[in-house]
């Protein structure tokens, strides 16, 4: 489509409108599907509630999955976890140039610590989505483990923080380093200071291209109350960053908020258009994606007050609003926890469940050989 014909050109006021047009529908455009390739299924990469790690699960349609290689580990969670020896909030991305993907996970384990405290992230790569690498970053350690040491500190304290929660990954091709580069990885979760914060807030970092250094944290969203696992997603419907986070406390819900920037400042919730299905019930780690050729949104969440938790996905509308239908996800029912999903192409899907096959038979063979 020409959308920078003659008219536009001569007003400068109009080309620029129609740039920042293209711009912004690039970053939408980054995770939500391969670049240039034609979608052909969906990877719901989660924790499992079989144990602290990440998990994998393909499906055609976005609704109905079927586990890769049984629901067991992607990765060793002992060795890419390198603070707790757990994984947990898994979220799944492709790099900014789509060749390749990231990942990034709560580094915790509440079975071998028993409390709901953790002290950093995990920041994952891989080439193939099998093989996995990763660099942790425990947020204890304080300005040291930061790329940005003579920047300002958001605590006196690091060595207090107890909760580093739920962090995603939104490309940044605005973002300027000190060294004039350009574009950075954000990564938002939230965190919480036993000597200094009265309650959960989300913070942010910049990551470089590399993915193996983040920035000090800055604040992202300070509301009055505790808030945790923010899922921000572009719309290109209006153009505006679309929030989706659980609010700790009042009414529950998974609730929403807009902002024109990537950094915010995000508007206080809509407290009249919420996620609201589920009652009084507790729910959390939302995650928003779209289905291929669709222009309208699905919304992932967990409902934990029944026993056992429900993983639900819902329907909302192109502006990420008006959400409606709620079904339970299908095919893993029985593992499903937080996560989030990535559209694959046909080859990557294959290239999966290839992977999957190959790993159970190998696993079968090696079971039969020590029976015998």
């Amino acid at each position: 489509m020409r959308i920078l014909n003659r008219e536009t050109h001569s007003n400068p006021i109009m080309r620029k409108i129609i740039l920042l047009l293209i711009f912004n529908l690039s970053i939408a455009c980054l995770f939500a599907q391969p670049k240039g390739k034609k979608g052909y299924g969906y990877l719901y990469c989660h924790m499992s509630k079989r144990g602290e790690y990440t998990a994998y699960a393909l499906s055609r349609d976005g609704l109905h999955f079927t586990e890769l290689i049984n629901g067991d580990p992607v990765y060793d969670p002992n060795k890419l976890s390198s603070i707790e020896g757990g994984a947990r909030d898994a979220y799944i991305c492709r790099t900014s140039n789509g060749k390749s993907y990231l990942m990034v996970t709560t580094d915790m384990s509440n079975a071998k610590s028993h409390t709901w405290s953790n002290y950093g992230i995990n920041l994952l790569k891989s080439n193939d989505l099998i093989n996995w690498t990763s660099v942790t970053f425990d947020f204890r350690k304080g300005p040291s483990i930061f790329c940005d040491p003579a920047s300002p500190d958001v605590y006196k304290d690091y060595s207090a923080i107890h909760r580093v929660w739920a962090p995603q990954i939104l490309w940044d091709p605005t973002y300027k380093w000190p060294d004039g580069q350009k574009g950075g990885y954000m990564i938002y979760y939230s965190l919480l200071n036993s000597k200094e914060d009265k309650y959960d807030r989300i913070f942010y970092s910049y990551a470089d291209a590399s993915f193996t250094h983040i920035t000090k944290p800055r604040l992202l969203i300070d509301w009055g109350y505790a808030t945790i696992d923010a899922d921000i997603n572009y719309i290109p419907a209006d153009g505006l960053y679309h929030l989706l986070i659980k609010k700790e406390g009042g009414q529950t819900g998974i609730f929403t908020s807009t902002s024109q920037k990537i950094t915010g400042p995000y508007a206080t919730p809509d407290e009249n258009d919420y996620i609201k299905f589920e009652g009084k019930k507790m729910c959390e780690g939302p995650s928003a994606f779209q289905l291929i050729g669709d222009s309208t949104w699905r919304v992932a969440y967990v409902e934990y007050s029944s026993r056992p938790s429900k993983y639900r996905i819902c329907k909302a509308d192109k502006y990420l609003h008006n959400f409606h239908s709620p079904e339970d996800l299908q095919g893993v029912q029985a593992t499903a926890q937080h996560g989030s999903f990535l559209i694959l192409t046909k080859q990557e899907y294959n290239r999966l469940q290839k992977w999957s096959d190959r790993k159970l038979k190998a696993d079968t063979l090696a079971n039969k050989s020590i029976s015998n």
